[in-house]
């Protein structure tokens, strides 16, 4: 699952190191709360984005809830201020593992670099590139077997995982997964939305705009 949230009315959610520590903190607390598993962060100055799998069907509502809640707290006392932070709701698509998992892992990994704050991504701090790329210690991030997958230990693993961020994102990729997370949908292969609707009992409407990858 790739979920989004957005400072109310673009608002900055960061300003100093000890907001994103403070921030990091919270997530941590309230991922183990509701057993949620994040795979992947990245911490802009007006926005968040998480890769998580939830264990449950509604840990990752309550989660964001309540993680949005005690940052707020926390914020608004350190700023001595009052009101919302965050827009309304937070945005979250489901992801096909098969199709799009690491692309979700790049582009999130990778926005940073997008929004022209660094060269590379190990260069920014706020994010969990080091994690996924180089092994640094994390008691917040939990590997996909997808990513476990990529080698026999960690060396191959990180290794293989920093080769695939030498390509950038196509654009269809991009499109994609913005398209679904700003409008809920599931980011994947026809087939895999076909899966969603079937399970789910909903119709999708006409879907990610572009060419569909069936596979």
């Amino acid at each position: 699952m790739h979920i989004v949230q957005r400072g109310n009315n673009k608002q900055q959610c960061f300003s100093r190191v000890s907001d994103y520590l403070s921030f990091l903190d919270a997530l941590s607390d309230n991922a183990k709360r509701y057993e949620v598993e994040i795979h992947a962060y990245v911490l802009m100055t007006n926005h968040v984005h998480l890769l998580a799998t939830p264990r449950g069907t509604i840990g990752a509502s309550r989660m964001v809830q309540q993680l949005g809640r005690q940052y707020v707290q926390t914020f608004n006392k350190r700023y001595e201020r009052s009101g919302t932070l965050w827009e309304g709701r937070y945005h979250s698509s489901l992801v096909d593992a098969d199709n799009y998992l690491f692309a979700c892992y790049r582009y999130i990994e990778l926005n940073p670099v997008r929004a022209g704050m660094v060269e590379t991504p190990e260069q920014y701090r706020w994010s969990s590139f080091n994690v996924n790329a180089y092994g640094a210690t994390s008691d917040l991030i939990t590997p996909r077997q997808e990513y476990q997958d990529l080698g026999s230990n960690s060396y191959e693993r990180c290794s293989h995982y920093r080769r695939m961020f030498g390509v950038d994102l196509s654009d269809d990729d991009l499109t994609a997964i913005r398209f679904a997370t700003n409008k809920g949908f599931p980011v994947g292969s026809g087939r895999f939305r076909i899966h969603i609707e079937s399970n789910l009992g909903i119709a999708l409407g006409s879907g990610i705009p572009g060419r569909p990858r069936y596979k």
